[in-house]
Order: structure tokens, then sequence, then C-alpha cells
């Protein structure tokens, strides 16, 4: 390196370029600048270098001009990798320096560095690694582009986020696009969504932030909502559609809202073709060759002939014949059977998406469900996880099916709603003879056929009634690689059938088994799993001492000895849940495992004592249940076998949990005060879920220091606490991630001041017996308070009228779900506006008002596409009664629940000033075989 106070010789074979960064603050060094020679550029000292305000580079002439000097203005850093471009040394490229090393090129004319950045550009942007440039720099260098006349960057900006454009949405600078960048991107073809549903909340939220842009994009004569019309209305989830009713693109959500229902009408005969004979594209859902994840759950108008239409090379050149073809598979799927289906006679020739891994059709119920296997395993052959859930005719020999078809799919949902009907604990034998049983059962023909062996380790069969054992076997013999099973709710499974899958499938580490069967026979095959590969049963390692997760709640055949055996050996549990359950001090202090994340004992019979040993001993826990624990504050324990003596209290669990935890979710109940919140303080700072039950006595003060202490609150839940105007009011302004409030059965002085505060980021608002005082004008100011409500339940509301239906649907349109019980004379004239809530799936109405008709459960089910679940009572009805409709009239209702009142008489209840005493409930279940009905002295 050359001095820079050296007096240089002019050769006129060398010139001097000075270059100096404008940036630059004052020299770290006492001189002010530095020479060094191109000749030297291995030997360059950077750091050194970069130190300098002014750099001069002796360069050989044949690179320059005539000029003995050259003066320069550019980065430093910059302009000196630009030289190493020139000399031929390796320069690396990086979204840090791209735009720089570019524009650098450009200026000094550098060709083969333009070239490189050029290469390495369009690398980046074409490889499937997403995001590898920040959103920022993408921005930049669009602009740059734009501004330079560049007919290349542009190109490549609005491809590459069109390709990410999932990531780049969730992005906070998303808002920061470009309207023109923004409007590229999406008229681009290979624009990546997992659903319509994404794209409308993007443009919805950059419009929201933008809204001077837009004012100036108008003033030029352009159309500033032209992308909004890019949207494919007919493929909204109703839901979403519904929502936006009331918002500033309500005219969208409306001609989506009427798209959805004119695909949903079956015309009479297949003649009619409801997909029109126009332009099909808006009806095609967005797949491209970056496809990862397609989500088309809450689409009840998809069918088989949209998801045909999605997967055709081009529709442009579409002959009529195809058309009609398509537009009876629409309306006709179930004449198209495994030999004469137009996917196996080969007339569409699909497309194939490789990259798409993962598909939801929950919700989907016309989507005829052979057909879309088909054009699954032929569009999308890497598929590994189906998520399908509430689709009653989604049945085993439908999941056999996909086996067969899509050999890569290893995650299945077939979650549905659980019954309200509790399975009675079933005589089973003894696990002295389950051998015998399995062994008869495994020779069976029925299971020994030959079947295919699939590559399922999750399976979800929550809530399905219907399952029966056989079923649940014929699964274990095709899914022999199960490491996850839910079959929580699954009331049909005997205690001897679940037994019999635990024996087949060793490889399970999670099982969610709430309120089934799961007795002592299937206790006993998770202890002693055996493997029937071979003919002699050999004897394993137990799968409960790989157990990761272990939900059991509400198993009444579960005993006191059965969840001995259990936790003994499942030391390495992460989730173990036993809510509702016969276990006491002594077993679960048996439990020796260090590795749990989630705790749940709720309504159990166990003490601070052992609760405040396992604390101490899973310092990773951080979700615990506790509420309805009756026995937490009990000073000491009496343990048989004297394992333990201790005088732990409950202060004592809330000071392990503060040493040892962090926790994300909190269910408490008896014995917690506000000193226990002042105690739990460490460990709450990151709490995102609360719940308060009976028994606890946070008190005033602690209440009001739950946002600050827990400023990360996503739901707020409170049973029987004394609450007050300033509670309310301090929950609802400072938690802004607020998603959940329920306000049940509280004591206090409120009024609606307390919620005059903006939240829109709440989803569920739960208000029983502590807003008597709410009328019409209340209604409506909450309704503008928790404008994006999806979930709404009322209790105790007397002051309401038949008005306030027409508010709740003016004010929360995107509701799927509505609870009224005691609030007025809602329903005294009948149901009129509820309905106008579309996408309502659980409506329940009861001690409303004598007004509604018999046929009301009809009428909702046909207008409300995702209705699931009803539930009515008899003193509401208007001529006495509420017809139950057959099966075949139901459409997805799966649940009904009509209670009654003793001593009924039309109208009686409403006149006397006292809460009508429950009789029973007739409780009718669809499993998607047949309709089950029961009558129960709960009130459910």
């Amino acid at each position: 390196m050359a001095s820079s106070s050296a007096d240089d010789v002019n050769d006129f074979d060398f010139i001097t370029i000075v270059c100096t960064n404008p940036n630059q603050l004052e020299a770290e060094t006492t001189g002010e600048e530095i020479l060094i020679s191109a000749t030297d550029i291995l030997s360059w000292d950077f750091p050194t270098i970069l130190r300098f305000q002014t750099v001069k580079v002796r360069a050989h002439r044949n690179s320059e001009s005539n000029q003995d000097h050259i003066s320069v203005q550019w980065n430093l850093e910059t302009f000196l990798n630009i030289l190493k471009g020139i000399y031929g040394l390796q320069v690396d490229v990086t979204p840090n320096n791209f735009l720089q090393f570019y524009e650098g090129a450009l200026y000094f004319g550098v060709q083969m560095l333009l070239e490189k950045c050029k290469t390495w550009f369009s690398e980046v942007v074409s490889s499937k690694v997403p995001a590898q440039i920040g959103l920022d720099s993408l921005v930049s260098i669009w602009n740059f582009g734009f501004d330079h006349a560049d007919d290349v960057l542009p190109i490549v900006c609005a491809s590459y986020l069109a390709k990410n454009f999932m990531w780049a949405m969730r992005s906070k600078l998303f808002v920061n696009l470009p309207y023109s960048l923004l409007k590229s991107c999406i008229m681009h073809h290979h624009l990546t969504i997992e659903s319509e549903m994404n794209l409308c909340v993007a443009l919805f939220t950059w419009f929201d932030a933008n809204v001077e842009q837009l004012e100036d994009i108008h003033g030029t004569n352009n159309d500033c909502t032209s992308i909004l019309k890019q949207i494919r209305v007919s493929l909204l989830p109703l839901w979403f559609a519904a929502g936006h009713r009331s918002s500033r693109f309500s005219k969208l959500a409306d001609a989506s809202i009427h798209s959805i229902f004119k695909l949903l009408e079956v015309p009479s005969t297949g003649s009619i073709n409801v997909l029109g004979d126009g332009d099909l594209n808006g009806f095609k859902i967005r797949l491209t060759e970056f496809s990862e994840k397609v989500n088309l759950s809450s689409c009840p108008q998809i069918t088989t002939a949209v998801l045909l239409l999605s997967v055709l090379p081009s529709l442009s050149s579409m002959e009529p014949m195809l058309r009609n073809t398509i537009t009876e598979l629409s309306f006709n799927p179930e004449r198209f059977n495994r030999n004469h289906h137009p996917l196996y006679r080969g007339l569409f020739q699909t497309l194939s998406f490789e990259s798409v891994q993962e598909v939801d059709i929950s919700m989907c119920q016309r989507l005829h469900l052979e057909s879309a296997i088909e054009c699954f395993s032929m569009s999308f052959p890497s598929l590994k996880t189906l998520r399908a859930a509430y689709l009653l005719n989604f049945d085993i020999s439908i999941l056999h099916h996909l086996v067969k078809k899509c050999s890569m799919v290893c995650e299945v949902d077939l979650s549905s709603d659980i019954s309200p009907i509790v399975q009675l604990p079933i005589v089973t034998p003894s696990p002295a003879n389950i051998l015998q049983v399995w062994n008869y059962s495994s020779g069976n023909a029925l299971y020994m056929s030959n079947q295919p062996q699939s590559n399922i380790t999750k399976l979800t069969l929550e809530g399905r009634s219907d399952l029966q054992d056989t079923e649940f076997l014929y699964i274990a013999r095709f899914c022999v690689s199960l490491q996850y099973l839910n079959f929580k709710g699954c009331i049909s499974l005997t205690d001897i059938g679940i037994a019999r899958l635990l024996y087949r499938c060793i490889k399970l580490h999670s099982i969610i088994a709430c309120g089934t069967a799961f007795g002592i026979n299937s206790v006993e095959a998770v202890c002693s799993s055996c493997d029937y590969g071979n003919a002699v049963v050999q004897f394993l390692n137990s799968m409960a001492s790989n157990l990761r997760t272990l939900h059991i709640g509400g198993c009444k055949g579960v005993d006191e000895t059965c969840l001995l055996k259990l936790l003994l050996k499942a030391h390495m549990l992460k989730s173990l849940c036993l809510g509702d359950t016969c276990i006491i001090d002594h077993t679960l202090f048996s439990f020796t495992g260090s590795s749990l994340e989630v705790l749940d004992v709720s309504n159990t019979m166990v003490t601070g004592v052992v609760l405040a040993h396992i604390v101490c001993k899973n310092p990773a826990l951080k979700c615990l249940r506790v509420r309805g624990c009756r026995n937490l504050s009990q000073q000491k324990t009496n343990m048989d076998r004297g394992e333990i003596a201790s005088s732990y209290s409950c202060g004592e669990l809330e000071i392990g949990l503060s040493n040892t935890c962090k926790l994300e979710e909190i269910s408490l109940g008896w014995g917690f005060s506000y000193f226990s919140m002042k105690a739990l303080k460490p460990a709450i700072t990151s709490l995102r879920a609360i719940t308060v039950g009976l028994g606890a006595s946070i008190g005033e003060d602690g209440l009001i220091q739950l946002p600050i202490t827990c400023p990360t609150l996503e739901s707020v839940i409170l049973y029987f606490q004394v609450i007050s105007d300033s509670i309310i009011k301090n929950i609802v302004a400072t938690l802004r991630n607020l998603q959940v409030l329920a306000l049940c059965h509280c004591l206090g002085d409120i009024s609606i001041s307390g919620f005059k505060f903006s939240m829109p980021n709440l989803r569920k608002l739960q208000l029983e017996l502590v807003t008597p005082w709410m009328t019409n004008n209340d209604l409506v100011m909450l309704t503008q308070s928790c404008a994006n409500l999806i979930e709404l339940s009322l209790l105790g509301c007397k002051l309401l009228n038949s008005d306030s239906q027409h508010i709740i649907s003016r004010g929360w349109p995107g509701l799927i779900s509505i609870h009224l019980q005691e609030c007025g004379e809602v329903t005294t004239n009948g149901i009129y506006s509820l309905l106008d809530c579309v996408a309502l799936e659980d409506v329940l109405l009861r001690h409303n008002g004598p007004g509604i008709p018999r046929n009301f459960i009809h009428a909702a089910s046909s207008k409300l596409p995702l209705l699931r679940k009803i539930s009515l009572d008899v003193c509401d009805a208007r001529d006495g009664y509420f017809d139950i409709p057959s099966s075949v009239d139901r459409n997805y209702i799966s649940i009904v629940k009509i209670t009654s009142c003793k001593s009924h008489k039309k109208g009686s209840t409403h006149l006397l000033n006292r809460r009508p005493i429950h009789n029973e409930t007739l409780v009718a279940v669809w499993n998607g075989r047949s309709m089950n009905r029961t009558v129960l002295e709960e009130r459910l």
C-alpha cells in the first residue's frame, strides 16, 4: 500500500482516481485521504482504507480516459468492490449490496459486474427458498428500476413478490408497497396465495393504510380499485365475505355472497349451467408451481367442477362438450363411478402442482370426495396433509381410498362436532383375556385382506361418534405407522376396541382420548405394547415409556390403579390431561417426568402439595389448568406408603411456579387470590390466556393489575368474580391483542361505559348475567366497539326486544356463533334478521320469547349453508313444539338440542318473575350414517 504523503511521478501510463464518500463521517485517523495502487489490489486492507474520507487509486490508463485525475463521489466500499470486479476478482453480491453494485456498474459502465448482478438477482427470485430479499430492499430495487427506466428490475420484482406473497403480506412493511408494484404483483401469473381470502386481507389492509396515496392516484385518472376487481369473489369463505358487509368493502362482500349462493343453488336439471357461458377464470382456485398450501375451508360453494376447472391447463379453448361435462359433474357427481369417471377415462388432462403439500377442504360439504381425491392424486402428487373437518360423509372407506390414491399423505384431520351425549363405561373383557380377544379379531378375513400400508403418522378423528370398533381395527390394519391419534369424543368405541388398536399401532407417541371408553384394557395395551408381526408375541418397550402426549380427561373407565400404572411408566410426557378423572395425590406423585409443557388436572382432588412437587421438576411448563380443584389450598396431605410428608400450601405452589416456569396459559379457581397474582407475577408476564373460575377471589386490585402484569393476554375469561367499570375499561383499553373476553356470572356494578373502547381484534364476546341493563342502544354501541366479532353469547339481557335482531345482523354480519338466552323479547315476534348472518354455524336461542315457528330448524338449515348445531327451548315455540327434520332434510346440521321446562304452558314462563325450571333435553345427533335421538335430564 502506498503512503498518502508521497508525491507521485506523473506517468502517462497511469491515472489517479479520487473517490470521496459524500456520506462519510469525519475520518477516525489523523489523515483525511489515502493513496493506494490498483496493482496491489490483492493486498488491500479494506477496514483501514474505509476509515478515510477520500481514497486515491492509482490505476492503469487503459481502463480510463486521457485525464490525469478523475474525481467521483461514491460509497467507498461499493467503489472499491467495483474495482475488484474490473480486475477480475471475486465480488460477492448479497441482498444488502445488490442495488449499490447494480447502480455502480451502470454508472461506471462495468458490464461484467452488471451481468453478474442480473444473474444473481434472477437466481434469487427464481429460487423456491422464500424471502431471501427483504421487503424494504425489494421496494428500493423496484423504485430504482422505475426511476431509471430499467426494463428488467420491475418485472423481476413483481414476479418475486407474487411468488412470495404470503410472506410479504405478513410483514409490517407490506403497507409501504408502491401502488404500481402491488398492482403488477396482483396481475402476475405467479401470484401464489393459500386462499382467495389471503389476497382480500392483504389488499384491504393496504387500502386502509394508504387512503392518501389512493386519493393522489385517483387524481391522475387511474382506477385505484382496479386491483380489487382481480379478487375471485366466488371463492371467498362465506364467513369472511359476510363479515365485510358492514365495512367500506361492502359492495365486494355483497357480490361475493351473491356469487356464493348462486353456486350453492342446485337446479332441478343438470342442463342449467350455473357457471355461465363466459370466462371461467373467476371460478378457478389460484394454483402455481410455487403453491404449497391450498385452503378451501368454509367454502360450501366448492364443488368437483370448481376443483377440476382449477387443474385444467387452459380454459380459453374449452370445448362445449367439456364445459357441459364439468357442469354435469358439478350437479351429479355420484353418477360418475370409478369405471366411468371422466378422470379415469382420460377426458381431462390435468396439470401437476408438485409443490402442494397441504389441502384443507373442511366444511366443503358439496365436494364429491372420491372425485376430489382423484384430482388430488393426479394434480398434487406430493400431498402430505389433508384437512377435511366437519365432513360427515368422509368415512373410513374414503380414508382407505385416500391412502390408495395419495400414498404420500401422512396427516389427515377428520374432526367433527363432539356429541353432547356422554358415553357410559362399557363392560369389556379383563386384561387377562385381551390377547385372546385380539388374536380372534385379527384372524378375521375382513382384516386379513390385502391392505395398502399407508404413511399416515397423524390422524384426527375427534367427534366421530359413528366410529365403531370394527372400523377402528380396520384403521389399525392399514395405518401401521401412526404416531399421533386423536379420537376424542368417539363415544361408540369400547375399551376393548381401543385396546386392539393400541396393540397394533406400537409407534404411537401421542394419544388424545378424552371423553371416551379408554379404560383398563386400553391402559394395559399402552403399558405392555406387543408386536404381532411374528407368530410369536414379542414384548417390546412399553408404549407408555415413549408417550409424549396423553389426554384422557373425562375417561370414567380409568381407575386409580390404572392411572398409577400409566404414570409410573410415562416419564417422557410433554402434555398430560387428567381433568375430570379420579386422580389423587398419591397417583400424581408417582409421575417422575421432567419434560411437561402442558398439565391439566381440572376438577380433580389433587392438592397443592403434589402440584408444587410436579411444577418444580418441570421447568418447561407453559400451560397449567387447575380450575375446579377444591383441595389446592389444603395445608398438608397424607400419602399412603409414606412417599412424602409435606406442609405445602397453595402459596407454595405459586412460589414454585414463579421460581420455575414461564406460563403462557393458566386456568385457576379454588385457593387463588389477589396475593396469588402478586406471587405469580414472574411466571405470568408472558401469559396469553387466563381463566379464573369459581373459588378464586382475585379482587378488584388484582384484576386491575392484570393487563399490566400480563400485557400479551389474548384471552380473558372470568367466572364468579367481582368486577367494576374500572376493571372492564382497563382490560379492553390496555390489552390491544385481546381476542376473547368472557364475563360470566360476575358480581359488581358495571355499565356500558366500560365497553366504550375500540376492540378491533376481539373475536369472541361472552356476557352472561352481567349486563341485565343492556338496551338496544347499548347493543348498537357494542357493535361499534367490537366490530369484528364472530362469536357472541348473551345471557340475561332482559331489556332487549325483536329490534335487537336487526342490530346484531347489521353490526356483526359475519357471526359464526350466536347464543341468546333469557334476552327479553328478542324472538317474541319470530325470527327475521338473525338469518341474515348467513355464515352461522352454531345457533342457540332459549327463553327469548314464544315466537319461533315450528319449522324453524328446517328453515334455518336451508338459509344457513354452514349451520351444524342448533339449540332451542320449547318455551319459545310459537306452536308449542318444533319439527325435527329427517336425515334427508337436515342439510348439514349434525346436532339439535331442544330443552323443555317443567309444567310448561305457552308463554307462562315469561309472565312469572322467576327463571324457568328445566325439565329435560331432547338431543338429536346425525353421525354420518343415521340420526340418534336421546332424552336427557341434563340441561345441555
